[in-house]
């Protein structure tokens, strides 16, 4: 059975698909534990029992004693004067270990840069990588300037909804990408479906013929961006993927499908890594 909670107007949703019943290797509790600390955002400060039973969609006393369990072992704090919990230095420690992982953020850093600097004022050039129905930045770069978006390192993006989720899902393996395409239409409305499905093939179509696809207002309005995969040479690592994006009076279509987009289909050519 799928779990799945939503803020109104939010991306962000703790959605998880357990394995089929029987498998007795999967541990349920660990899982809940997780989808606690992933219901966590980088705007929130502290939340308490009742707003994490929301957005995980456990029961209460589960989230109690999760949170209870969590807070003993150090990845969570609890704050006796509100009542609420914040993340614990533990948290930062699994992330980073994450991240020094992931050799190709090394090797990729100065195109980012390089392609920062060319974009000009206020764009943001990202690296990320899927969890569940998220893409998560692991990479950022971007011009100085006074506009710009307010996106980093840990930020979440929506995987449906965005240039970067789209390019994931267009090099995503083929079973992969099924499951996550039924996922995407089971916490759509029905009459939302249809387009953004259109939206998603189109952008996958697009990957295939010219090696990045255009997102215009469709993740949000007035924000454009282009998103390019980034596949492992030889197998192994994760399928990443990069997005140059910003606000479209700065980013106008045309430059985006005759400037950026290209410049960064040949860009994941020299970064691709070895896994």
């Amino acid at each position: 059975m799928k779990k799945r909670t939503k803020q109104a107007g939010s991306d962000i949703a703790v959605e998880t698909v357990p394995p089929a019943s029987g498998d007795r290797q999967f541990v349920t509790a660990l899982q809940r534990g997780l989808d606690i600390l992933r219901a966590f955002r980088p705007a929130d400060t502290a939340l308490g029992n009742q707003e994490l039973a929301e957005r995980s969609g456990l029961p209460n006393s589960t989230v109690s004693r999760l949170t209870y369990t969590l807070s003993k072992l150090g990845y969570l704090v609890y704050l006796e004067e509100t009542g609420k919990y914040r993340m614990g230095v533990p948290v930062l420690g699994l992330g980073y270990a994450c991240l020094s992982g992931l050799k190709v953020r090394e090797v990729a850093q100065p195109y980012l840069d390089a392609l920062a600097e060319h974009a000009g004022n206020g764009i943001l050039v990202a690296m990320g990588g899927r969890d569940e129905f998220s893409m998560i930045y692991v990479a950022c770069a971007r011009s100085p300037g006074v506009v710009s978006l307010q996106l980093n390192v840990g930020s979440r993006i929506s995987l449906a909804r965005s240039s970067m989720g789209r390019a994931y899902l267009a090099a995503a393996p083929a079973r992969e990408r099924e499951t996550l395409l039924r996922g995407i239409e089971a916490r759509t409305d029905k009459a939302r479906w249809p387009r953004l499905h259109e939206e998603i093939l189109r952008a996958i179509e697009e990957i295939e013929t010219r090696g990045f696809c255009l997102n215009s207002g469709e993740w949000h309005a007035d924000v454009n961006s282009v998103g390019v995969p980034l596949v492992p040479l030889h197998g192994g690592g994760p399928v990443l993927a990069l997005n140059c994006g910003g606000p479209a009076y700065l980013l106008p279509r045309e430059r985006l499908e005759n400037d950026l987009g290209p410049r960064m289909a040949e860009m994941v050519k020299k970064i691709r890594y070895s896994g």
